[in-house]
């Protein structure tokens, strides 16, 4: 996942341009809204199966060390855009593929 592409900070965006990506506002909202919820749910793996290396039972002499590890991987995620913008300049991209069901009937119908 590219996540250079997302500005870091809010930007204000013209609302007819989202709209012009399905025709309605709110919709186009609702598809941000679930695209993040990917993104975050993906980040939240990533950043689970990165951090689970540094697990163990026993303490060590080395634990110092391993925190600094988990610490500089943490400052790495919390320095990522939100998953909303990624989201956000995902769909402006035209990288996110959607459809509405109700207004798209299957091919099988």
């Amino acid at each position: 996942m590219s996540y250079k592409n997302a500005a870091i900070t809010t930007i204000t965006r013209d609302l007819l341009e989202f709209e012009d990506k399905t025709g309605n506002l709110y919709e186009t909202i609702v598809v941000i809204s679930k695209r993040a919820n990917h993104i975050s749910a993906e980040m939240k793996e990533e950043l689970n199966n990165k951090l689970s290396e540094f697990a163990s039972s026993t303490d060590n002499l080395e634990e110092v060390f391993e925190n600094r590890e988990q610490i500089e991987i943490s400052k790495f995620y919390e320095r990522l855009p939100k998953p909303s913008l990624i989201a956000i300049q995902e769909l402006l991209d035209d990288k996110i593929y959607f459809r509405n069901p109700a207004k798209d009937p299957s091919p099988s119908s």
